[in-house]
């Protein structure tokens, strides 16, 4: 027969279980709190990007995945110069991601399912619909990739742009010669070179290694965009908190231009009659208390870096020496795929 005298004392047992798990709180909130006691965020960027990470003679980082970082930083602290900046090149980017070398990965990094599904991470939102394009020299005479066939490529290695490649010539039924490199500085002195014709990588990226080149104007971006590459920061999966406070920055810098507010204007939005604006500033609803923060969290953001126009304009935009037009990039009420969902 079983022993009676034990059940009550099994039953008791697994009732204190299921009591330890509703009253204890999720894990959840250790990325936040580590960079809290740390006193800075951990971010890594690019090597050398302009327009999106680079530094400038005086060693200050600057560019668009920069930025975001900075408003990550603001909306913790309130201090956007609270960050760390951590150069990683494609082959090393997400490793240091999953081994907390850096909190989150704001480097021209694609959203990709495998990228989710076998790395461990989370893309929190795209902060530049980019594609993949390419570059060649104005003499060569060629105004369509479809002309490329038998060219010399170079591209970097470890990166979508060397899937991307191979996939498009495929297609096509062209032939491919191509050179991969470890860096993407490696991949234009290569083309610098002429040991390849052609210079492949994201759109946005070409414009930025064009002004590299001795004489910028002799090259040429072709007009095709072979992929999509959306293009945003990237954090560990298993801590939920911390995904939603990267993620609802980077949406509120968007919300924060769609409504009309500016860096120079926050101030004002606590006072607006557009309730959007008066929650987006911490007026009304707890919605920074449910991040783990002050009630002012996207003010700090969006008084420290601007909203995502202005973010856009000064670093890739017509304030800039890339002067990439907004496209993809603008917001959906003029014409682009830009879109936040609302702070309600």
């Amino acid at each position: 027969m079983p022993d009676c005298t034990r059940r009550p004392f099994v039953l008791m047992a697994a009732m204190l279980l299921v009591l330890i798990a509703v009253d204890s709180p999720p894990v959840r909130a250790q990325t936040l709190n580590a960079v809290k006691e740390r006193g800075t965020l951990n971010c890594g960027v690019g090597q050398g990007l302009l327009g999106f990470s680079s530094q400038d003679d005086g060693g200050n980082w600057n560019g668009l995945d920069v930025d975001i970082c900075r408003a990550v930083a603001a909306a913790i602290f309130g201090d956007p110069s609270k960050v760390t900046f951590l150069p990683l090149d494609a082959s090393t980017r997400f490793d240091a991601l999953r081994s907390s070398r850096i909190d989150v990965l704001s480097r021209n990094s694609t959203w990709t399912m495998s990228r989710e599904t076998s790395l461990g991470l989370m893309f929190t939102g795209v902060a530049y619909y980019d594609g993949q394009g390419f570059l060649l020299r104005r003499e060569a005479g060629i105004d369509t990739a479809l002309q490329l066939g038998g060219k010399t490529v170079c591209t970097q290695t470890g990166t979508t742009s060397e899937l991307n490649l191979a996939d498009y010539f495929g297609a096509h039924d062209m032939p491919l010669n191509v050179l991969t490199f470890g860096t993407a500085e490696e991949s234009r002195k290569a083309y610098e070179e002429r040991r390849c014709e052609v210079l492949t990588s994201d759109v946005s990226q070409l414009y930025a290694e064009r002004l590299k080149l001795a004489a910028p104007d002799s090259h040429i971006i072709l007009p095709e965009v072979i992929s999509k590459e959306p293009l945003g920061p990237a954090v560990r999966q298993g801590d939920d908190q911390w995904f939603n406070l990267v993620k609802w920055t980077l949406y509120s810098l968007i919300n924060a231009e769609e409504l009309g507010v500016k860096s120079a204007t926050i101030g004002d939005a606590p006072k607006s009659a557009n309730p959007d604006i008066r929650r987006l500033a911490g007026a009304e609803g707890e919605f920074g208390q449910q991040l783990g923060l002050e009630k002012d969290w996207a003010a700090r953001a969006v008084r420290a870096v601007g909203n995502y126009g202005e973010i856009y304009e000064r670093n890739v935009g017509t304030q800039s020496r890339l002067s990439i037009p907004r496209g993809l990039n603008a917001l959906w009420t003029r014409g682009g795929i830009q879109y936040a969902p609302p702070v309600r």
